[in-house]
């Protein structure tokens, strides 16, 4: 079981989950952030920081947030726009940096007009 990050998050990115994080799993595309999976740890420190309330543990995700289950694991899984290979398991977000880019999924949704 994993958390994920839903919706509230595009285009905010409040960043408070990262800071909270003891294990450095919350990486960053270009209009939202991400939980690895396979390095998050369940410990729940970046949903009671959120500011945004855009983190549920994966068993309760509502329903209208559930495309987020499949696609936060597939930012590291698939081969995003404009690189080579799958992101993987990095062993930590602070090591790789910002991204820049998103899964198909948060690039498709209308960016807020100005």
């Amino acid at each position: 079981m994993t958390y994920v990050i839903g919706t509230a998050c595009i285009d905010v990115m409040d960043k408070s989950c990262v800071q909270e994080c003891p294990v450095d799993c919350i990486y960053e595309g270009a209009r939202a952030m991400y939980i690895n999976p396979d390095e998050c740890v369940d410990c729940g420190a970046c949903k009671s920081i959120c500011r945004l309330d855009a983190i549920y543990w994966e068993g309760d995700l509502p329903d209208d947030q559930q495309q987020h289950l499949d696609d936060n694991a597939g930012f590291f899984s698939q081969v995003l726009p404009g690189r080579s290979s799958p992101l993987g398991c990095p062993g930590g977000a602070a090591g790789v940096g910002p991204i820049g880019v998103d899964t198909p999924l948060i690039a498709a949704v209308p960016a807020p007009s100005e």
